[in-house]
């Protein structure tokens, strides 16, 4: 009796072990967790979770990056829309995602706003960030009302990659060096634009051509171009009429040591404030601290341009001069193609200054000119007293002007109107709106009717520059067109 119940127990031990093998072999895989789900529960913005499905702290090449963007697209239609503004030489696409609730359309009234990284193809750091950034935008619209504020009032365009090809053949882990920076053809792309102090004589290249292109049909408020080999933000001007010209990597390495004169914009208190509020919400740059012991240190973390090296054909000098976007080249990694398991660390240095950066287009003076049928006049051309780099209307009449609190007066021209000088105060609270009527110059001696509005704005969009607002026909400056 005893050795029949000892076989029953057996047969039942291999009944239930087989039992469980068999349900360990077909059980469904646990799914993976949402990181999308993760996102929206944690309450401070600078708590990022990356989906994984989509996105890890990795480099990605080309092909990772369009399949990354159109993902993004087609998972987000109400918040962004993926277009490109050309090829590189080698045929890959120039990338760009607008990242607003206003993916398709411009809002008018209100700014857009861009970034540009990559320019130098060995200079990775901020392709990747601009896709966490892409990621952490609309992710976190739902969820985190400065970001839902931002999206609502801005319309953020987002290059990755402006050199895709140098990227191709750059290496991971090279912190020095120009393999990569330039070209298929060996241009510097950072070198290549038209130049407001020298004639620049190198042949315009697809990237530089097609970015010229865009910035001419976008009026864009503000831009940030991302860089890499060290850690500061830098603003123009970039050249000088008086400067030896940085041309080359190896030239570069020449002024570390050398302290070149400041070039400065009439803008120049407001680039310095645009740097350091890059700089500010930074976890490091602020503190000035040095690369290495034998290149320069910047005080705040912050340096203009032509006193850092001069250079001739640089973007943000460019975007500035010829149509009034305020641009500040970002220097983020002091390697220049750090290792991929870096760039975790970069992201949450950079994040919030990233987003506080863009929010800078919502500062100054905004409105619209129109004339005295309240028809919006388009391409009047402004100027603040004082700061002699102009800018104009939209089709829509609006303006935007980046300035920091103070009393200021607006110029404002436009053909077949009396031209008007307008007083206004900007606050630091929110920005100044300011319309203004014009009257037909033939009716120059009725009243013209010029208001001012202190209040926080509802829209925004950018204008085109001019240079400056001439009184007298021998003072036109005429630059060079493209």
């Amino acid at each position: 009796m005893s050795k029949r119940w000892t076989t029953i127990s057996f047969l039942i031990l291999v009944y239930t072990c087989y039992r469980c093998t068999w349900a360990q072999q077909t059980q469904i895989p646990e799914q993976p967790t949402n990181n999308l789900e993760l996102e929206a529960a944690l309450p401070e913005p600078r708590a990022y979770v990356p989906d994984s499905q989509y996105l890890d702290f990795v480099y990605h090449n080309h092909e990772e990056l369009t399949r990354f963007l159109r993902a993004t697209s087609a998972r987000y239609p109400n918040l962004t829309a993926l277009y490109s503004i050309g090829k590189s030489i080698q045929g890959r696409e120039l990338w760009v995602l607008v990242v607003s609730s206003s993916p398709y359309e411009h809002m008018v009234g209100k700014p857009d706003v861009k970034y540009v990284g990559n320019i130098h193809g060995n200079e990775p750091v901020g392709r990747e960030l601009l896709l966490h950034l892409i990621q952490y935008l609309v992710s976190s619209y739902d969820t985190d009302q400065y970001v839902k504020w931002l999206l609502d009032n801005t319309r953020i365009h987002i290059m990755p990659s402006m050199n895709p090809d140098g990227f191709a053949v750059s290496k991971e882990g090279t912190c020095d060096g120009g393999q990569g920076r330039y070209n298929a053809r060996g241009f510097d792309l950072n070198r290549n634009f038209p130049d407001y102090f020298k004639q620049n004589n190198k042949r315009g290249q697809p990237e530089t051509d097609a970015v010229k292109d865009w910035i001419s049909k976008i009026q864009f408020v503000l831009s940030g171009s991302l860089h890499g080999g060290a850690l500061v933000a830098s603003y123009p001007y970039d050249n000088t009429p008086n400067a030896r010209i940085c041309r080359s990597s190896a030239l570069c390495a020449m002024f570390q040591t050398y302290s070149a004169a400041p070039s400065l914009t009439p803008d120049d208190d407001v680039f310095k404030h645009l740097s350091l509020v890059y700089a500010k919400n930074h976890a490091k740059m602020s503190r000035g601290v040095a690369c290495k012991s034998a290149t320069p240190a910047f005080e705040n973390g912050i340096t203009n341009g032509a006193a850092w090296y001069p250079l001739t054909g640089g973007m943000q000098d460019y975007q500035y001069v010829w149509y009034g976007c305020m641009e500040v080249t970002l220097e983020i990694s002091c390697c220049k193609y750090p290792p991929a398991y870096e760039l975790r660390k970069y992201w949450e240095d950079n994040q919030l200054s990233m987003i506080k950066f863009l929010a800078e287009a919502h500062r100054g003076v905004q409105g619209f000119v129109f004339d005295n049928n309240n028809n919006p006049i388009e391409r009047a051309s402004l100027k603040i007293k004082g700061r002699d780099v102009g800018f104009q209307t939209t089709k829509h009449g609006e303006f935007w002007r980046i300035l920091l609190p103070g009393y200021y007066k607006l110029e404002v021209f436009a053909e077949g109107y009396s031209p008007r000088e307008i007083e206004f105060v900007v606050v630091e609270q929110h920005p100044t709106l300011l319309n203004v009527t014009l009257q037909p110059s033939k009716q120059f001696n009725m009243p013209t009717i010029a208001t001012t509005t202190i209040k926080t704005p509802t829209t925004k969009k950018p204008r085109k520059l001019i240079g400056f607002i001439p009184k007298d026909e021998d003072e036109i400056i005429h630059f060079p067109s493209d």
